[in-house]
């Protein structure tokens, strides 16, 4: 059996998958004992924007091998450090904060970096106590760019710090500023990396996740040999949402035929273009996940937790 678990992007919405691990941690305890952690369970966690933070918290391993952080811990985090990531300049008016979105990235994210490196250091890619997938977007190349351990293990131009990876998928357009940096291999060889939030390639990396492993599975990885290609009825899933705004009806058709390119990109502190891609890809993918499974019969191999209507005012 293979198991994966898969986190959707969302800004401070994060908590809610992480509200989630903790339970689910708690229930591996309760069985396993209290050193149990969610790496422990998943052969591949898949993750991008706030997700990938998360991940990376509890994937990355401290001077025992043991995660840095339990999950129960993750909620702690967001709230002491995510008000200073995303802080709220409450003085503004609608036209002074249209202004500032014209200007440039909603916030400036040097906490955010200072943060990640902090917690991080000079961790690598492939140093994860279990495998992980994380997407993001080249705006140089105009197409995703993948950073799994797998490759990570194998070729030394995809094995970047974990903390430019987080900040990488961190990096939602308007909201984070993008981030760029490179890897060099003992040849002198150098990879370049223009990057952006991963939500923009897959805001609900679950597919992704799926992908890689049967990638891995047809290329022989020897963890994997059991298993043959798409033989889904052996994978189990499990892919949380960040939370859905989706039924609050903040937009309609009569309000977008009004709209133009500003309209699109800022409209009462919410960026529409980025709300609908993001919508669109999480949902996409799970009604992809949710017909492979059921056709191949194996339904019950794949839980997709997402809380819908959610209210953030």
């Amino acid at each position: 059996m293979v198991t994966v678990l898969s986190i959707d992007g969302g800004g401070v919405r994060g908590l809610i998958p992480a509200t989630i691990l903790s339970f689910l941690e708690s229930k591996f305890q309760e069985l396993d004992g209290e050193d149990a952690r969610i790496a422990n369970y998943f052969d591949v966690i898949a993750r991008t924007s706030t997700g990938g933070l998360v991940t990376a918290l509890i994937t990355a391993p401290n001077d025992n091998n043991l995660p840095l952080y339990a999950a129960k811990d993750i909620t702690r985090f967001y709230l002491e450090h995510f008000p200073k990531i995303f802080p709220q300049n409450r003085h503004h008016t609608s036209a002074g904060s249209l202004i500032e979105a014209i200007k440039g990235p909603k916030y400036d994210g040097k906490y955010l970096q200072s943060l990640v490196r902090d917690v991080l250091g000079e961790m690598r890619l492939d140093q994860t106590l279990t495998k992980v997938v994380i997407p993001t977007f080249d705006i140089k190349l105009l197409q995703p760019t993948i950073f799994t351990t797998y490759e990570a293990k194998t070729e030394v131009l995809k094995n970047p710090l974990l903390s430019d990876v987080c900040i990488s998928t961190l990096a939602a357009p308007t909201y984070l500023p993008a981030h760029c940096f490179e890897t060099r291999n003992p040849k002198g060889e150098v990879r370049n990396f223009n990057l952006i939030g991963g939500a923009i390639a897959e805001n609900n990396p679950t597919l992704l996740a799926m992908n890689h492993i049967t990638k891995e599975i047809t290329m022989g990885n020897e963890d994997f040999l059991s298993i043959k290609p798409i033989d889904y009825g052996k994978f189990l899933v499990i892919s949380l949402g960040a939370g859905s705004s989706k039924k609050d009806g903040k937009y309609n058709a009569a309000m977008a035929a009004k709209w133009g390119v500003l309209g699109w990109l800022y409209r009462d502190g919410n960026s529409p273009i980025f709300d609908v891609f993001s919508e669109a890809s999480a949902n996409m993918v799970d009604i992809h996940a949710s017909t492979l499974f059921h056709v191949l019969q194996c339904q019950t191999n794949y839980l997709r937790i997402q809380v819908t209507p959610l209210s953030l005012t």
